[in-house]
């Protein structure tokens, strides 16, 4: 050396530049562990099955036509301001009586506190699921209680890397506290960069579990995918998770299409006192990464055993606008979805805590804010019945 440092590789160089937002490549180490995981191959992971496919079907040009048609954009938003519940913080300061108690407070961001342990899935408190703080899906309501006012947080379990489920100044919030980090494989780089100490990590693939007290975290199989920058290498694991606890069981599914996993599931860790299941965001135009209400419905089914049991709470609804369906769609669908099928469902005002073994909040909340639908889903009769369905509380109708 001369005294002037040598210029560094092109690529650290433009790594440099790269928005803190977009994350971090896995390198080193956890590169090599995800290139070992069965679930990985030819550079990809690979869904269920084997499939790395996640393009959206049919035609760019008639996806477009469809999401800005103007009748339709109005629908995608409430028509007044969406009711929260007020005294979240307030209701999160006593134990749980029962031992489990949710809070789901917007999109798949649900706390749950089961047999002593406080575990956050997905937080997002920010403005905008979005690099950037200009552009993107903006909020449909305000958060229903600042994130500190949640108390502290054992653990918070990552689904997977998409800006709606991983949230950089939710993350940044936490880094600095004592809370640990459960996310599948590949994760852990983003979250490394954002300022959560690696000691602080597990980093799971399919499968796999960790335990945090008496409490057992295990990653499990969905069918989604992954990506947050420019080019989108499928270097980093998504999943569903399930927790165990001495007296409970519950169950996130993140992001992901129906497939028949949901049974293998349920069968080796179920059944659950409460699933939290994606209901929202569903399109024809992308059928096998998310999921309508009524495979929602019928995902927890099968993940209970095939039959009804536990409660379902429904969640990826109701925050951002994500796709073509109607705002309040998903709220609506899924229970008529649920009532054919006999399932208990709790339709929690964002922010409102709830036990699944005591009294659940049923009441179709949406209503009041929404504007009016089309009940496009609903059949002359039920399902697997000779009897025409009904409707004892039906919606106001266009």
């Amino acid at each position: 050396m001369t005294g002037v440092d040598a210029p560094r590789p092109l690529r650290a160089r433009l790594r440099s530049l790269r928005p803190a937002a977009f994350g971090a490549d896995a390198a080193g180490e956890r590169l090599e562990r995800i290139r070992r995981s069965p679930n990985f191959a030819d550079g990809a992971f690979r869904n269920p099955g084997g499939t790395a496919d996640h393009r959206p079907s049919g035609s760019a040009t008639e996806f477009a036509k469809v999401y800005f048609r103007k009748e339709e954009r109005l629908r995608r938003a409430p028509a007044r301001p969406i009711p929260l519940h007020p005294h979240t913080a307030a209701d999160l300061a006593e134990a749980p009586a029962t031992g489990l108690r949710l809070t789901w407070t917007g999109h798949s961001s649900v706390l749950a506190e089961i047999d002593g342990l406080r575990v956050l899935f997905d937080p997002v408190w920010g403005e905008r699921c979005s690099p950037f703080t200009f552009a993107g899906p903006r909020r449909l309501h305000p958060v229903p209680a600042p994130l500190a006012a949640l108390g502290p947080v054992d653990v918070v379990v990552i689904s997977h890397d998409h800006y709606d489920h991983l949230d950089l100044p939710t993350v940044r919030a936490l880094a600095g506290t004592d809370t640990l980090f459960a996310a599948p494989l590949g994760v852990g780089a983003h979250l490394e960069r954002w300022g959560v100490s690696p000691s602080r990590l597990r980093e799971l693939d399919w499968n796999e579990s960790t335990r945090i007290r008496d409490v057992r975290l295990t990653a499990t199989p969905a069918r989604h995918f992954c990506g947050r920058g420019l080019r989108n290498q499928q270097h980093t694991l998504w999943a569903s998770w399930v927790v165990e606890g001495p007296e409970h069981r519950v169950y996130h599914s993140g992001d992901t299409g129906y497939f028949p996993g949901f049974r293998d599931i349920g069968a080796a860790h179920g059944p659950f006192d409460v699933t939290m299941i994606q209901i929202g965001a569903y399109s024809d135009f992308w059928p096998d990464i998310h999921m309508t209400p009524e495979e929602g419905v019928r995902a927890h089914l099968d993940l209970q055993g095939g039959r009804p049991g536990g409660v379902l709470l429904p969640i990826h609804w109701g925050t951002f606008n994500l796709a073509p369906h109607a705002w309040a769609e998903p709220g609506e669908w899924t229970r008529d979805a649920a009532a054919e099928a006999g399932q208990r469902v709790a339709f929690p005002r964002p922010g409102r805590p709830f036990e699944p073994a005591a009294e659940l909040p049923v009441d179709p909340w949406w209503r009041s804010v929404s504007h009016p639908l089309i009940h496009h889903w609903r059949r002359s009769r039920p399902l697997g019945t000779t009897t025409p369905a009904t409707d004892p509380d039906p919606a106001p109708q266009p």
